[in-house]
């Protein structure tokens, strides 16, 4: 994911944190919150339950991943924090793009004709 799209201060990832909506599944969180811009910003977090330093890595790349070719479908001026559960450590790609997509879809920060 090129940097533009991520969300990187701590500040900001408060700020989603405090205000934004959240929307679950067994794999990932979602909390989303619209920031008033014209680019949406993605933030991915992996706390110490998911596992050593490895596996949150692991989980941080992955949600990443299935993020990439959903961005140019999302809906503009969102700012969004996906935050890994245990569960995702020992998940594959493909099950992390649906968990991804599935959460984007009852945001409804993505349409089912524009996902990929």
């Amino acid at each position: 994911m090129q940097r533009k799209f991520r969300l990187t201060r701590s500040q900001d990832f408060k700020r989603v944190r405090q205000s934004g909506k959240s929307y679950a599944h067994p794999l990932i969180v979602l909390i989303a919150q619209s920031n008033g811009e014209k680019i949406t910003h993605v933030g991915v977090a992996a706390g110490r339950m998911v596992g050593t330093a490895v596996k949150r890595n692991r989980a941080k790349r992955l949600m990443r991943e299935a993020m990439r070719p959903l961005l140019s479908s999302l809906t503009s001026g969102w700012d969004l924090i996906l935050i890994a559960r245990p569960s995702l450590s020992s998940s594959t790609l493909a099950d992390t793009s649906q968990a991804v997509l599935k959460l984007l879809r009852h945001a409804k920060l993505i349409s089912k004709s524009n996902a990929v």
